[in-house]
């Protein structure tokens, strides 16, 4: 083959038309000059597929007129040597889009060259933008995300998914909740379920000891004496005073039941089944402090009223790990002597009671024969030998009261 068949073919691949402008008079079907302008390609691949002589167009569709080119004249932002400046043949070759199935399966030369110049306008927009300008791949991937309502409507729509996921899980998990609550209290013989506690209170309410709780003198530095909790929440607190029966029924219920309440313990009821009350302690329940002996402690000297008060601290610190921070009097049964020796053992508050829980009714003390909000309700460990019942029918017949009245039983150490 010849040097200029040689040259011919290089030119022909290289998308080079010559010196001159595109003319149709110039050559016939196969030949460069067949070519639209700016087509990119040689028109006869196209004309050979289809089998039509397609004529040479401007960009507009308009027949073009022969034209030549003069000594010295470039065309087409062509160098003087008849080839593309370097940087304008790397972007072409970069970012020049990929024929898709449409346009690989034929057409005119004319329809090619705008084709051409499309692309070419895109590859001007994409330069510099740091985005590869577009392509076949690029355009299927614009038209599909547009379809799917793109990434960000795809992201939005998937959270609001994922949101009434999660709210029918929740109301999926309160039902369940509901219909266990349900079934414990029939378990206990319950006719309905317990009001459930509201979150505790964000501050601690401060205790101050009522004018009819006060002892004589001075106030400062003693524990304050309470028979309620400041509290506008409509909650009451149970507590169960010295430990003598020990029936493991009551521990059961109350963990199925949710219902917290708080044990003031005297050692000589204990002491037969420590383990009893160490049981009740992992289900939650704060253990304090009701004396060694259960003595009347009015009136009794100094000394004795400090051994009874730090001697319970004593055995409640060894026997569960701590040391209780509330008191309860025997009896309610106090004397200045008495808040002097229990703020000596470590006392923060004493706390009394304004109603008393039994198996079969339930006493107040104050008028009105109605709870209050933060109502301390006393009760003790007693069974059928002095009640008309056992330790689960007191509580049946305290959570019935409370319930009607539109209470709930809520955790002391919650306020205090």
């Amino acid at each position: 083959m010849s040097v200029l068949a040689l040259a011919a073919l290089a030119a022909l691949s290289s998308g080079w038309t010559g010196p001159g402008a595109p003319c149709a008079t110039a050559g016939t079907d196969g030949t460069a000059a067949a070519r639209a302008p700016g087509g990119g390609r040689p028109a006869w691949a196209a004309e050979r597929r289809e089998g039509v002589r397609a004529p040479v167009r401007d960009a507009d569709g308009s027949r073009a007129p022969h034209r030549d080119t003069g000594p010295g004249q470039v065309p087409d932002g062509r160098v003087p040597d008849g080839r593309l400046p370097a940087g304008a043949v790397t972007e072409g070759r970069a970012r020049a889009p990929v024929s898709g199935p449409a346009e690989q399966g034929g057409g005119a030369a004319a329809g090619r060259s705008a084709r051409g110049q499309e692309a070419g306008a895109v590859t001007a927009a994409g330069a510099g933008s740091g985005r590869p300008a577009g392509g076949w791949a690029a355009i299927k991937a614009q038209h599909a995300g547009g379809a799917r309502g793109g990434p960000s409507v795809r992201g939005a729509s998937g959270e609001r998914a994922r949101r009434a996921q999660r709210a029918a899980d929740a109301a999926r998990e309160a039902r369940e909740a509901r219909a266990a609550r349900t079934a414990t209290a029939r378990h206990w013989r319950l006719a309905s379920v317990p009001l459930a506690a509201p979150p505790p209170p964000a501050a601690e309410p401060r205790l101050r000891t009522p004018a009819d709780l006060r002892v004589p003198g001075p106030q400062q530095g003693l524990p304050p004496v309470v028979t309620r909790i400041p509290t506008r929440d409509k909650v009451v607190f149970l507590t169960i005073d010295d430990g003598q029966d020990k029936d493991p029924d009551l521990i059961r219920m109350m963990a199925d039941l949710k219902v917290p309440y708080t044990a003031f313990l005297t050692d000589d009821l204990i002491s037969g089944d420590y383990r009893y009350f160490a049981a009740m302690r992992e289900h939650g329940v704060v253990l304090d402090n009701h004396t060694l002996h259960h003595g009347y402690l009015r009136g009794m000297g100094r000394v004795r009223q400090q051994r009874e008060i730090c001697g319970m601290q004593d055995v409640l610190e060894r026997r569960y790990g701590s040391r209780p921070e509330l008191f309860r009097p025997p009896y309610g049964s106090y004397d200045r002597t008495t808040l002097e020796a229990a703020e000596s053992c470590g006392i923060k508050a004493v706390l009394l009671w304004s109603e008393e829980a039994f198996a079969d009714r339930m006493e107040y003390r104050g008028k009105g024969g109605v709870l209050h909000p933060g109502d301390i309700i006393l009760t003790h460990f007693r069974g059928r030998r002095e009640w008309r019942g056992t330790m689960p029918d007191m509580v049946r017949n305290l959570l019935r009261t409370v319930t009607a009245q539109g209470y709930a039983v809520a955790r002391l150490e919650d306020y205090l």
